[in-house]
């Protein structure tokens, strides 16, 4: 069949033939029509990721949508799915590939093939971060990095599962100004100096309050906000600000005063594949696929041919995602 590669974690994959997988015990055949370049699917090809096994040659990817090979449990042969959890060296940029069933997800008759290979695993991020904080209707959504897919995504969400007030922040000017129309409420530039950013972090939380911080970042604006809520009326007396560690595209570590925790009512944890269960995850998807069906959400993203994957690997993203069509 025809697969993206990895044989190096200095270089892209190229587009070329692998051997077809055949299922063992318990897996299921998938046919992909459609699989995303994420984040965390070049992370995990250049080595970096925390889900990286370190061995080479193998198949990219980590999501997609396609049909099934054979019926599981009611579903029959030929049904369309959005699925994970490719058995390695397979992934899901590729032709066919191999599951475990439990990593299924029906797909909606309203929800093509590959939107859903695009929109699901952003869209994941910040559902499943709001799930972590303990989000209620009602509260406070901070999001630090707003402005690109996952960041636009998490806006929207927030404001569709009854956020009261949306804080965003980011470095796109134009992308800024596009989240007032997604549902941000306050919108704060990135590009500024620290003391200046910690003041305008520090008055967004004392006028609207801050309940769950939903951070795409890390590193220095992640600083600037922890700094923010330590400060003495930034946050209301008593109030649980729960931090959610998403993402890491500004720096992998930060340097963390110790009365930062001691002197607010801080939590900080983290979203992700191991500190979210696999059944939170497909949760998380089907409840949001669910929902999209009937209250389409504001998504850009291209599709491609997987022959296209070398030439477009390294392609910084816009706010577009791109779909790799076998």
């Amino acid at each position: 069949m025809n697969a993206a590669l990895v044989q190096s974690f200095d270089a892209p994959p190229t587009c070329t033939t692998f051997a077809d997988p055949v299922p063992q015990d318990g897996e299921v055949l998938v046919t992909v029509t459609a699989a995303a370049l994420h984040q965390i699917v070049r992370s995990i090809a250049n080595g970096m990721h925390y889900m990286s096994k370190g061995e080479l040659p193998f198949i990219p990817g980590v999501d997609g949508a396609g049909r099934l090979q054979a019926a599981v449990g009611q579903l029959p042969a030929g049904t369309r799915v959005y699925f994970g959890g490719a058995r390695f060296p397979y992934g899901t940029l590729c032709e066919q590939t191999v599951i475990n069933p439990a990593m299924i997800v029906p797909l909606p008759d309203a929800i093509g093939d590959t939107l859903a290979a695009g929109i699901a695993n952003p869209a994941m991020s910040s559902w499943v971060a709001l799930d972590r904080g303990r989000f209620t209707a009602g509260e406070t959504v901070f999001i630090l990095g707003a402005t690109g897919t996952s960041g636009q995504l998490a806006v929207q969400i927030a404001k569709a599962r009854g956020a009261r007030h949306i804080i965003a922040a980011g470095r796109n000017p134009e992308a800024l100004e596009k989240l007032k129309s997604l549902g941000a409420d306050t919108v704060i530039s990135l590009q500024q100096d620290r003391d200046a950013l910690i003041a305008a972090f520090r008055n967004a939380f004392a006028e609207h309050g801050v309940d769950v911080v939903l951070d795409y970042l890390w590193g220095p604006p992640a600083e600037s906000v922890l700094a923010a809520i330590s400060q003495k009326g930034a946050v209301k007396s008593g109030a649980r600000v729960r931090y959610v560690q998403i993402g890491n595209l500004a720096g992998p570590t930060i340097p963390l005063e110790a009365h930062t925790l001691r002197s607010t009512n801080l939590e900080i944890l983290g979203s992700g594949f191991g500190s979210a269960s696999v059944d939170a995850i497909l949760k998380a998807i089907a409840e949001f696929f669910t929902l999209a069906a009937t209250k389409p959400f504001t998504f850009s993203y291209k599709t491609v041919p997987l022959a296209d994957v070398e030439k477009l690997w390294n392609e910084k993203e816009q706010a577009t995602r791109i779909v790799f069509q076998p």
